[in-house]
């Protein structure tokens, strides 16, 4: 069986039956459902649910830090005065575990991860809890965003043996690296219905001491287990499942779990899952003369319609929050993470293409306005994300939502002016809370705040029409419009006096990848060279500070350093497939975005890279990390699910067909049929659980268009027909320049190039697909026309 299921979650949790991707539950909400956690292994225990938030008795301010403080992640920094005497993950810590036969704590979380404070809070600045770690086990801290593949192979234990998966996940290990027990959050002492932290710590003690051998045969008997059970070869079979069959399947699982009032595709907690609404256009495009394109179509813009409505979406300040708590997308957790950032400005901008409605347009505008405020750094980079805690005010404790709420009192403070011409008495503050749904007592419900921090506080969320709030008012509802606008800039310049959430300033190379895209794409849809500039700018970036010209590797991370600087670690941290594939793509849409041949260079050198260090010769597909970083790791994994982001995978499937189409390489068509037939088997059992694979299953199967223009890059005429092909959505394809120079990088790639002619020496289109070539055209509105068909 090649890939493990996974007992009911939330964080990749089945829907229906059938296994809806439907986001990485980053450290859930504390409005979420209680989540009790069984460990796992042979210590059989209830483990910790949610506690409170309460600071433990025993807990006091740590002055001298731990080793901790000599790395650079934000994460592990947020731990460096612990009592607790920490390690990073390497050869210092597993050594000695060896040396002095103790088991290995393993914590993994990140630095804006809700849930990851509270146990730091409660457990790890507690004294007595630090004593017990410090004497029985050697505690080893890891940034899940720093090292995947440690918290993959884990999550994966953790998934298989409990009840659930998340963060913090906290693991023991035996020295030599593998599981035998595991969990997330533990609240630090017993309660009703839950074991503590400590008291969980106590029983390990206990076991490892008295059934130690017990515990290492178990532990290796879940290992081979989880190693079989993880597997994904192409075995026996030569050709990838029928592109048909998995839309189709794909395509009615989804309908299935959709919700037809507010969009989405759970109950709650609800995430935006970009991977599922491009899957959707997708097959709007191939299916659009039938019901079910038409209902595809209207299932994806309506999700996004009512996502950009709700209170997922910071009205204030622009961005996505990660995920709603509530199926209405109202009251959100309100961490933001640049990943979803840069999957929704593309998925918003291809809305707009399909549509043609502005209102998406200005969405992805929005999202990308807040990303260069917000999450830039000055050398091009974009940092990782933004918590979802702040204080209040200054020098109070920090609550989830802080910075984000409003209450009645501070909106009509703030917006006290008359609003002339209404039909009744009407202030600013009451216009703008009678369309974003204020009220006095608050919008939040109390089974959405268990702990009362978020009381008389409102989210902002659409609940009406601009033409519904204007004719109850008896308003032009272009005033509305301006009204509104005004009175959201006057409520933004308020909020910026309000104490931040924490920055998460590392940058990792595979989000910058995908931050490329979302640059690359809107700005090219969109028409705007700004845009495209800021991904121009980022590909500098990863060329300057995350590439090692002499290896060809791209690094995982680097950080925000004083005066604006950029630092790394020492040793660097390698990147991951992730990285390779999100930024290979990245570079593939700078391209079609700018016509510089330069970046699909880079990209052709990245791909090789990536193929040599990460692909499997003899079972397809690519594995998740290095063979020799991952050293010692129970197991090499290939990921296998769309959720939050799309698997590397599926990305790399796309990038092996668009490179083919761009260079007539057979090797790279070769290893996407491997690739594709290696994850046959998951894609047969549940399609929804890859949809950016059966995207690109679907592509393959109906080969890519190549189009390309002849011309002058710098002329209008060029630039008119190359705008033409940005205004469409057309997901499978590649377009290329040809500016008739044949000593070009893409002319040597594709010599067919330097025999096209330009008609009547005038910028001209050629459409290749299914080895045909169309008629060549010069007017935009027949290549219109073609590009239609």
């Amino acid at each position: 069986m090649s890939h493990l299921p996974s007992p009911p979650q939330k964080h990749k949790g089945e829907h229906k039956g059938h296994g809806l991707p439907r986001g990485s539950e980053r450290g859930s909400s504390s409005r979420d459902k209680d989540r009790s956690v069984s460990v796992s292994g042979s210590v059989p225990m209830p483990a910790g649910g949610k506690g409170s938030r309460t600071n433990c008795s025993q807990a006091t301010p740590q002055k001298v830090p731990n080793r901790l403080i000599n790395e650079k992640s934000p994460y592990l920094q947020q731990h460096a005065y612990n009592p607790v005497d920490w390690y990073p993950w390497g050869q210092e810590a597993f050594d000695k575990a060896r040396k002095e036969n103790k088991p290995i704590f393993l914590s993994v979380g990140y630095s804006t991860c809700h849930w990851c404070h509270m146990m730091e809070e409660e457990s790890f600045q507690n004294e007595e809890i630090g004593r017990l770690l410090n004497e029985d086990f050697v505690s080893v801290k890891v940034d899940r965003e720093e090292r995947p593949d440690v918290d993959k192979v884990y999550m994966t234990f953790v998934q298989a043996t409990s009840n659930g998966g998340g963060w913090p996940m906290n693991v023991w290990l035996t020295p030599n690296l593998q599981p035998f027990v595991g969990g997330t959050y533990f609240p630090p002492e017993d309660g009703l219905t839950r074991v503590g932290f400590h008291t969980v710590l106590q029983r390990i003690r206990e076991q490892w001491k008295q059934n130690k051998n017990t515990l290492l045969e178990n532990s290796q008997r879940v290992t081979t287990a989880l190693l079989a059970r993880s597997e994904i070869s192409m075995g026996d079979r030569q050709l990838p499942p029928s592109a048909a069959t998995m839309n189709s399947r794909c395509f009615q699982q989804l309908d299935e779990g959709y919700d037809e009032e507010y969009g989405g595709f759970a109950e709650a907690p609800k995430f935006p899952t970009p991977v599922i609404l491009s899957f959707l256009f997708s097959y709007w495009l191939s299916h659009r003369l039938t019901q079910d394109g038409s209902r595809a179509q209207q299932m994806a813009l309506h999700t996004l319609k009512m996502m950009a409505n709700g209170g997922i979406r910071d009205h204030v300040g622009q961005g996505f929050h990660r995920y709603s708590t509530d199926r209405q997308w109202h009251v959100p957790h309100f961490e933001k993470m640049l990943y979803d950032q840069a999957q929704l400005a593309v998925a918003y901008s291809q809305a707009f293409q399909i549509s043609g409605d502005e209102f998406y347009s200005d969405v992805a505008k929005g999202i990308l306005q807040y990303v260069t405020r917000n999450l830039s750094h000055r050398s091009g980079g974009f940092y990782s994300a933004e918590d979802a805690d702040s204080p209040p005010e200054r020098g109070i404790r920090p609550k989830e939502g802080a910075f984000y709420v409003w209450t009645v009192k501070e909106v009509q403070q703030l917006l006290p002016e008359p609003v002339p011409g209404a039909t009744e008495p009407l202030t600013s503050g009451q216009l703008l809370m009678k369309h974003y749904g204020l009220t006095e007592a608050g919008n939040i419900s109390s089974n959405q705040d268990p702990k009362g921090e978020l009381h008389g506080q409102n989210v902002l969320t659409v609940r009406y029409s601009l033409e519904l709030t204007a004719a109850r008012f008896g308003l032009d509802v272009d005033a509305v419009r301006t009204l509104l606008n005004t009175g959201l800039e006057k409520l933004f310049q308020a909020r910026k006096h309000r104490p931040k959430p924490h920055l998460d300033s590392k940058m990792l190379a595979a989000w910058n990848g995908l931050m490329v895209s979302g640059y690359a794409v809107t700005g090219a849809v969109l028409g705007l060279e700004r845009l495209i500039n800021y991904a121009i700018n980022c590909a500098k970036f990863l060329k300057r500070h995350m590439f090692d010209v002499a290896s060809g590797r791209l690094m995982r991370t680097c950080y925000a350093g004083s005066g604006g600087t950029v630092e790394h670690s020492n040793p660097p941290c390698w990147g991951f497939l992730e990285d390779y594939a999100f930024v290979v793509r990245g570079l593939l849409d700078l391209y079609e975005a700018t016509q510089e041949s330069a970046w699909l260079e880079w990209a052709l050198r990245l791909q090789d890279t990536q193929d040599r260090l990460f692909w499997d010769s003899q079972g397809g597909g690519y594995f998740c990390s290095e063979a020799e970083l991952g050293a010692g790791l129970p197991l090499r994994l290939k990921d296998d699910q769309d959720g939050a982001e799309p698997s590397a995978n599926s990305v790399s499937a796309h990038n092996l067909l668009r490179l083919h189409g761009f260079t007539g390489h057979k090797d790279w068509m070769d290893k996407c049929v491997c690739l594709l037939i290696a994850f046959s088997e998951r894609m047969r059992r549940v399609p929804v659980a890859l949809p950016e694979m059966v995207r690109a299953l679907s592509a393959h199967q109906q080969t890519l268009k190549q189009i390309v223009i002849c011309g002058d890059p710098q002329a209008k005429d060029t630039k008119a027909l190359l705008q033409c092909v940005h205004s469409i959505y057309i997901p499978n394809k590649v377009l290329i320049l040809a500016d008739g120079d044949p000593s070009s990088f893409l002319s040597r790639q594709l010599p067919f190039l330097s025999t096209l002619r330009r008609l009547e020496d005038r910028a001209t289109a050629y459409i290749y697909g299914s080895q045909v070539c169309s008629l060549p055209v010069t007017e935009p509105c027949e290549l219109r026309k073609l590009l239609h068909q």
